[in-house]
Order: structure tokens, then sequence, then C-alpha cells
């Protein structure tokens, strides 16, 4: 893996692509100037009249190519270039020579040599096939064909650069592909993959805060939103930091530039928009052919079916983590046994739980699932405001200061118990597993501690839990009351502690505990909140952010990234787990949301712009195994979904 961040020199195609880029970014500023109530219904914007016209050139165009020499070569050297690419489809093992005794299937018809189909060294399931013959079986010309080939490709081996250096995952199959086309021999010891800590042993305690490694009294100071690691503070002085992949800013945005580019690309459109198509298809061929082989499969496989196979809800914020009907029975329960205690402070009056209900003028024996409001419906699709007061039980921020956080007077007890609930629940049917998310703000470098000390203190851990921590894009809000100074204090407060419990893990013995258990982080807010502001290397550094205006989503993503990817290097070297970025993304807003997250991100968790606005995105994404699934009931977007365990 390379320890520097590859940097690039600015060209005069590199410019060009620069104003395309600009060119797109501004056509979508006024794109969201111009929305409205009806917005959320997707209109066609081309006519019928005009899109016969554009196959009418279409097929023009592609009939002289058919009468071109030149063409003629090039669809050759394709043939070639396809058939060598068949052969890193099969796995790199040795064939094995078939039993004596071999099963007999049904006679095959012969065929001519150019169809026989490839040898394959493994068992695979006795499926109707489907192949495609003929040249470069990609529904275009070969113009178009060849520039959006270069497009993909040049967008893939970006994306592969920035996940290589977070370790972030990238798919093998990809990686060998692209390989091969810069005459490179792809190897298993190059391929970097997240390191996570394993479960704790059966008889091992989780809560065991002994076994931290030695401290490195390595000296690390914040600049630009960039942490510096040096080695004391000669070194730090001296400005020589530790050799770590450190950022250049006017490399990533050409990077960005170059993706950001492809939206505008006419050929690259084209082509993806047929090929998602072809693939849709294809499978829908599949389905059609194999079905009740499939089913009959499924049906022999022992002891496996929807209810014992292991389910992961990658996407469930912890606050929404119990169903409304076991949330409403918490209430009450606490209500009947614990009414005297004394729950919470206000203007220097400590209350016990029967006051605050006296408060807020309910009874909790009166309160139904209806009553309690939490359950997001239809209402709130698209209204992230509504979205985020159902986390108000009865509209009541008390309740949710009370029950569903882990800062408060009675220091989250209420929010642990519940979590601990839900535990057993997964514990109990031992095939369902979630990452719930926490939430760390960075007003404060000590709100990682007090997370830390909450799981500790009430034995939050579970072998059917992980933890992903999630940041709110609210700097706006935290300046306008001056609560922050600036943007990098925000970043500082949010990686410093994280910085220094990997270097000094003796002295911050309770936050590298909890991190063990946490796998990765994510941006969460509105994304459809307008911005003007399109990042650049002429962007304001956030030590310079002092505006009560909030960055724009491209400009969080980058700082978290490079935070993040700094911080994996550093603990990869130390010997601890890393951390994965997988933000919210594509739900709503600007698409070069989706430009910024194809660069910085492990995956995401919503994507319905990719299939409304970016054919060409979407079939990157697919080719970076990014998937995506929707749930109706719940809408949560995730990548294997548990039985319906969420309020939200």
């Amino acid at each position: 893996m390379p320890r520097q961040f590859p940097k690039l020199n600015i060209s005069e195609v590199d410019e060009h692509v620069r104003l395309l880029a600009e060119k797109v970014f501004a056509k979508v500023l006024r794109e969201e100037d111009s929305k409205d109530a009806l917005s959320l219904f997707t209109v066609p914007e081309d006519c019928p009249i005009g899109q016969k016209e554009a196959k009418e050139r279409e097929l023009q165009k592609e009939l002289a190519e058919q009468q071109s020499v030149e063409t003629a070569k090039r669809k050759k050297s394709f043939k070639m270039i396809r058939s060598q690419s068949l052969s890193l489809q099969i796995p790199s093992q040795e064939w094995k020579a078939p039993s004596a005794n071999p099963v007999p299937s049904p006679a095959t018809p012969v065929l001519p040599s150019a169809f026989l189909p490839v040898q394959v060294p493994y068992d695979v399931p006795e499926f109707q096939r489907v192949s495609i013959s003929g040249d470069y079986c990609a529904g275009v010309t070969v113009d178009d064909y060849e520039q959006a080939a270069k497009s993909l490709v040049k967008a893939l081996l970006i994306r592969e650069k920035y996940s290589r250096l977070a370790y972030h995952r990238f798919p093998r199959t990809t990686s060998q592909y692209l390989c091969s086309m810069q005459d490179e021999k792809w190897k298993v010891e190059d391929e970097v993959y997240p390191d996570f800590h394993s479960p704790p042993e059966e008889n091992e305690d989780p809560y065991n805060l002994d076994d931290a490694p030695d401290n490195l009294d390595y000296v690390i100071k914040m600049k630009g939103g960039i942490p510096f690691v040096y080695d004391n503070k000669e070194m730090m002085e001296l400005n020589e930091p530790r050799s770590l992949p450190y950022p250049d800013l006017e490399t990533y945005t050409l990077d960005l530039s170059h993706v950001l580019a492809l939206i505008a690309d006419g050929p690259t459109k084209t082509y993806c928009h047929r090929r998602l198509n072809f693939l849709e298809s294809k499978f829908s061929l599949h389905e059609m052919l194999n079905e009740m082989s499939e089913f009959k499969e499924l049906k022999s496989n022992p002891h496996r079916d929807f209810y014992n196979v292991r389910k992961v809800d990658t996407h469930i914020h912890a606050a929404a983590c119990m169903n409304q009907k076991h949330l409403l029975r918490f209430i009450k329960h606490t209500y009947q046994t614990e009414p005297d205690r004394i729950v919470a402070e206000k203007k220097g009056k400590k209350m016990t739980l029967k006051q605050v209900f006296e408060s807020l003028h309910m009874d909790p024996y009166d309160l139904t699932v209806d009553s309690l409001d939490v359950h997001a419906g239809r209402q709130t699709f698209h209204r992230f405001d509504k979205f985020n007061s159902k986390y108000n039980p009865v509209g009541a921020s008390e309740l949710r200061d009370l029950y569903l956080k882990t800062e408060n007077y009675i220091g989250g007890e209420y929010f642990a118990r519940m979590v601990k609930e839900v535990a057993r629940e997964l514990e109990e049917s031992k095939y369902q597993y979630t990452e719930p998310r926490l939430s760390i703000y960075g007003r404060s470098p000590d709100e990682w501690l007090n997370l830390a000390k909450w799981f500790i203190k009430h034995k939050v851990y579970s072998p059917n839990m992980r933890w992903i921590i999630q940041v709110p894009r609210i700097y706006d809000i935290f300046r306008s009351k001056n609560i922050l100074p600036s943007f990098g204090k925000m970043l500082e407060n949010i990686f410093v502690p994280l910085f220094e419990a990997t270097i000094n893990p003796k002295d911050h013995k309770e936050l590298h505990l909890f991190l063990k258990y946490v796998t990765g982080f994510d941006s969460v807010d509105d994304e459809s909140k307008h911005s003007g502001h399109m990042f650049s290397d002429k962007s304001l550094n956030p030590d310079l952010w002092t505006i009560e205006k909030n960055p724009p989503y491209s400009y969080y993503l980058y700082y978290m990234y490079v935070n993040i990817m700094l911080l994996n290097n550093l603990r990869r070297e130390r010997g601890m787990c890393t951390f994965l970025f997988r933000p919210h993304c594509g739900e709503a807003g600007s698409i070069t949301h989706l430009v910024s997250a194809f660069l910085t991100a492990d995956n995401i968790s919503h994507g319905l712009l990719l299939k409304k606005v970016l054919l060409g995105k979407s079939f990157l994404f697919s080719l970076s195994h990014t998937t995506i699934k929707y749930d109706p009931m719940q809408f949560h977007y995730t990548k294997v979904r548990i039985a319906k365990s969420t309020c939200l």
C-alpha cells in the first residue's frame, strides 16, 4: 500500500475537465433553485420527438461505422480483449480430474467451436445459462463504447485509490480487471481490507481495561482540519510529521471533477443505461428459466430458511432500535415502579419522574402507540423535519432527553436499559445482528469519554451488536449559538480524542475499549438543504470557516474521510481495528453528494438519486460493490435487513 497520497499535476486536459465539472455543478444549482412542491414527482425531460431524432442519428452513425475498415479492426480487437477477459472470471485454481464414476447427465448437443462453453473447474448448479455472442455486446457505436470504457475505468481507478488509502473494501474481481488493463499482475498480498476486533471469548471479560498497548507519546496537532502526527515536540517544531498519506486538496478536487464530468458525458450515460437494462433483462430471463431449479435447491438445503439465516441491519439508529410498543411499555413500567425517582433538573430545580409527566400534562396510563407518535409514515417521506420530530415521544423533547439520550441527569440509564433489552432479544433469536448508530456532535472533546463511560458503566456490550458513530452536519446551529468558533474546532473535537486514544491508549483506557466495538462513521442530516458553495481547492480551510453558514455536503465528506484515512493508517501500524466511512447519501439534495461519496465512502445508506439522475453513477456503484436495498415499510435502505425491529 502507498504510504503517501499520490499527487497529480494539472494539465490542459484536466483544466478542461475542471471547467466541464463547474458547468455541471452550475446546472445542478439552477435546478435546485427552480425546485417547487412538484419536485418530488419525476417528469420525463425529453419529448418523444427528441428521442426519435436521437435514435435516428445513432442509427445513421452506426451504419456509417459498419462501412469503415478502421471500425472493423477495432471491433476485432475488442473481441480479443473480451475473450481474454473471460479467462479472468475463472478462479485461479488447479483443475481436478472428474471422479471415476461420474454422475450421468443429459447429452449435450455438439456446438461449433466458436460457441463451445468455457470449461469451469469448480462445481456450479446445473442451471440454464444465457450467453450473448457476437462482437462487443455493447449496443452502442464503437467510438461511444471506447469513450465510455475509458471514462468508467478512470473513475474506478480513482475510487480504488481512495479505498486503498483508507483501508476500505474494494471488490477483488474489479481490481483484477483493472490490473490486467494496466498490464499488472494482481496479487493477494496487495489487497487491502478493514480490520475488525474479534469478539471476546466465552470466558473473557468484554470490559477489561488492562490490555491496552503501551503509550507512544506522539504529538498530534490539527492544522486546517487535517491532523498531523509527530514523533515528539522537537519534530513538531521542525514541521517533520510521521510518514502518513497526508492528503492533497488540489488532487482530490481534480479527481472529483473527473467523476463529476461523467454526468455530462453523453456516450457514457448511453452505454450505462443500455448496460443496466441489459443486465436487468438478463436476470429476468435467468429467473424465468431457473426459478423452479432454485426453489428446489432451496428446499433441499437442511436447517436453513429466512428465519435461521444470519441477518445484519446495517442502517439503524440506536434511538430507534426498539419498536414503538417496546418504548411505550418501558415508559409505563418506569412510571409505575419509579415515580418518585429524581430524573431531571430544570432551572436548578430537581424533578421526579412523576413531576416530569405532570409538567407535560399527561398520564402514562392513557398513552397509546398512536398517541406516542414515533412511527415514520408516508407523511415523513422526503420531509426530514417531520422525520426528526418522530424521535420525540408524544412530541415532547423532555421525554427524548430522558429516555433516548446517553447524556442526561441519570447518565443515560433508561436508554441503556432499553438497548440491552433489544440486545437480549437479538441474542435469543441467535441469527439477528445490528449496527446501531450513536451520535457525536463535536461540541466538546469530552463527548467521546462520556460515551465510552456510558457504554462501560451500563455494560451495553452484546455479541450481536457493533456500533457506528454518526456525526450530524449541524455546525451552523452550534456556530449561531457561539458554541464553536470555527468548523476546524468541530473537527478537532471529533477526531483528536481518537488519535490520542490510539497513540496513548493507557491514558485513555475507556475510549480505547469502546473503540474496539465501533465499526465505522456516518454523516447524517437533511441532504435537501441548499448550499450554493462549490467545494474546490480555493474553499476556505476549516480553521477559517468561521461564518454561520453550514459547509456543503462535499466539504463535510472530504474532511471526515481525511481524518478517518489518517486514523486508520495509524491504527493499522499499531495493530488496532480500523473504521469504515458509511455516510447517509443520495436520499435527497444535489447529485454532487453521490460523486463525493463515490470517492470517499466505503458504502452509502440510501442512494435514491442513483436511479433518478445518475445512470453512469449507478453503474459505477454497482461495479464498486455498493449494494442498496429498500424497505418500504421502514423507509430504510440497507445492505441486509433484519426483521422489523425499529420504531422509525
